[in-house]
């Protein structure tokens, strides 16, 4: 398949690209550096011998790998995303090699003692004896989904050097902004047209997801009152108080860190609090569609019960949904699972078919019109400090995505 090398120096060439996303901007891409790394691919695609492509004034891009066989064939996609998260910093990411790793401790950042370790990151012994890529322990690696990108575009290069090997038409797709909910927003699934796809967004070697939270985002504002604290008795209302007692007031046990595989959670992940006003924002999450509802109306009535409570309108709450499960949307072709656990055996890969306790594109796809699984795209520990991935790992991804288009081709 394609050597270890060319896969290393295309990932570092993608990460070293500081392509972070902004929850607060309104502009698609949220962030004018998304655009740097949206050039090179553009020009990277052409000169590997793709055709059609094109990027849009949203920095979506497209591009097509004609059909080598005379008879017609189901058309496939794959899409990945090129942003990176905001919850850690992507500036100035320096990519550590290592080479035929040991299985001990891995010293990131010498100066500062951080330390990847498999005592803590028990998954790391997978990869006794691969070749990994790390970060330095300042920033987040970008593996998501830069891992992925690295994978279609390197499949692609390698279809176009053997084509001995059959495939349908392949459209592939690169995305802004799914770091912040909005990969999807825009992208224009007629253009593409393709009879399904699949994200290339996943983690662990053999990860083959159709399934994946539905998902809400709630924010509680709490009124207080000001006055001088030197005259406060009976008057001034402090906010930050209220707020903790909504905040205690939710399941403590139905949290991320207390919840697994289906289970759902109320995620307190911003807090931003003066005497005066106080606001709370919440991640809704559960698979579930009822319990989603559910949730939600959680939210809602210990709201109006606290103010009823105070007899007076203390908490007010606005909850958005941002996507839902895309198992409804992937049973009716379920056959499109069945391609991609099909081409995972054949590399010699036990898929592993679990729930995504999170979202992609592809759940927004699949309710587009656009039916989406998630495959693996190797990388560990996303959006933080102790980010890795596996060389080893993004070559099966690449022989997996071979795998698929030569099944279609046979379909």
């Amino acid at each position: 398949m394609v050597e270890k090398q060319h896969i290393i120096d295309r990932f570092i060439s993608y990460v070293t690209i500081d392509t972070e996303s902004n929850p607060n901007s309104v502009t698609t891409p949220s962030s004018k550096k998304q655009w740097d790394l949206v050039n090179v691919l553009v020009d990277e695609l052409k000169q590997i011998g793709m055709q059609e492509v094109t990027v849009d004034d949203n920095a979506y891009i497209m591009a097509t790998l004609p059909s080598n066989v005379k008879y017609k064939t189901s058309i496939v996609g794959f899409i990945s995303h090129f942003d990176t998260s905001p919850d850690f910093t992507a500036k100035n990411v320096k990519p550590q090699i290592v080479d035929k790793y040991n299985g001990e401790d891995l010293v990131l950042n010498k100066e500062e003692n951080i330390v990847l370790s498999p005592s803590y990151f028990e998954d790391l012994l997978l990869y006794k004896g691969q070749t990994l890529i790390t970060t330095d322990g300042t920033t987040l690696l970008g593996a998501d989904d830069k891992a992925g990108i690295t994978e279609i575009v390197s499949a692609m290069e390698y279809l176009i050097h053997h084509p001995e090997i059959k495939h349908g038409k392949i459209r592939v797709g690169f995305t802004p902004d799914e770091e912040i909910g909005r990969g999807a927003h825009k992208f224009e699934v007629d253009k593409f047209g393709v009879d399904w796809a699949y994200t290339v967004d996943g983690s662990q070697v053999g990860e083959l997801e159709y399934e994946n939270f539905n998902a809400a985002n709630a924010v509680v504002t709490v009124k207080g009152k000001i006055v001088h604290p030197g005259y406060a008795k009976g008057k001034l209302v402090n906010s930050m108080y209220l707020a903790t007692q909504f905040i205690n007031s939710l399941p403590k046990m139905e949290t991320p860190e207390h919840t697994t595989d289906r289970e759902g959670f109320f995620h307190l992940y911003n807090v931003k609090g003066l005497v005066e006003e106080t606001k709370l924002q919440y991640l809704i999450r559960d698979h579930d569609r009822k319990h989603f509802e559910a949730r939600k109306q959680v939210i809602s009535k210990l709201a109006d019960k606290l103010n009823s409570q105070y007899e007076r309108d203390v908490f007010s709450v606005q909850i958005k949904d941002q996507y839902y499960n895309m198992r409804e949307k992937i049973e009716p072709v379920m056959h499109i699972v069945d391609i991609a656990r099909e081409a995972m055996e054949k590399a010699n890969i036990k898929p592993i078919i679990k729930p995504i306790r999170g979202g992609t594109d592809g759940s927004q796809l699949s309710f587009m019109g656009l039916p989406c699984p998630n495959i693996f795209a190797g990388g560990h520990n996303f959006h933080g400090r102790y980010e890795y991935v596996p060389v080893e790992s993004m070559q099966k991804a690449i022989e997996v995505i071979v795998n698929i288009v030569q099944l279609v081709a046979k379909q």
